[in-house]
Order: C-alpha cells, then structure tokens, then sequence
C-alpha cells in the first residue's frame, strides 16, 4: 500500500547546518540552510521510493537536541 505521507524530524547538527531523518524509514540528510535541507529531503524521498510508492506529502518536525 502506498505512503501518501511522510515526516522527517529535523534539528541543527553539532557540526553546523541542518540534518534530517524520516520518521519510519531509514532515510537521512543534511544541509546548510532550512531552504537547501527542504530541497535535499525532497530529493532523498525521490530516491527512497518508487514513483507509485512516493509519498505526495511531506511533513517537518523539528526535534529537539539531545542532551
């Protein structure tokens, strides 16, 4: 059955910039910017999964840093 949502939980990495995971999936990223990490996990959905199985919606969490 196909996802039709999907949402990545994002916080700044300790390096700088930006790193995000999929929730349910074993998908990662990272970016410089917000902009730039929206388009990379555009990007890494299109890779993940096949056109019928790409889900048509994308949800951001921000989570928070670990201690």
């Amino acid at each position: 059955m196909p996802t039709s949502e999907i949402t990545f939980a994002f916080m700044e990495s300790p390096e700088g910039g930006y790193e995000a995971r999929a929730v349910g999936h074993s998908i990662f990223t990272e970016a410089n910017s917000l902009k730039e990490l929206k388009s990379m996990i555009r990007e890494a959905a299109e890779c993940h999964f096949t056109n019928q199985l790409r889900p048509r919606v994308i949800h951001l969490r921000r989570r928070k840093k670990s201690v």
